[in-house]
């Protein structure tokens, strides 16, 4: 296959299909070499054509406190008082760069995504 550089979405799906070819290309072989330039070209196009916005804060949150089966009394730690908890999480007050810094610490959190 011809690399060049992808344009279309016709040129992007016979992109992701040549890749599926050279998945399993050895290192060091002129498959590998074509696969590593095929992805580099992929990804530009996906982040130009495909872009995922960061998170909401909030949701961001939420989502953390789902999978660690935390309540909103337990943000307490991170916030101050349960109105606090309240206030934010209903979006009422904004973020302070102290919570951020706790939640990116203690959740892991991106601090990109609490900043927006």
């Amino acid at each position: 296959m011809e690399v060049k550089l992808i344009k279309t979405e016709e040129d992007y799906n016979n992109a992701l299909a040549r890749m599926e070819i050279l998945f399993d290309a050895k290192p060091n072989t002129k498959e590998f070499d074509e696969a590593e330039l095929l992805m580099a070209l992929i990804e530009l196009y996906e982040e130009q054509h495909y872009k995922i916005d960061a998170p909401d804060p909030i949701e961001a949150i939420k989502f953390r406190m789902e999978q660690q089966g935390l309540k909103r009394t337990d943000m307490t730690k991170y916030f101050g008082t349960r109105g606090r908890v309240s206030e934010i999480l209903n979006r009422q007050r904004n973020l302070t760069l102290s919570m951020i810094r706790k939640l990116h610490k203690e959740f892991g959190i991106p601090a990109e995504s609490l900043l927006a």
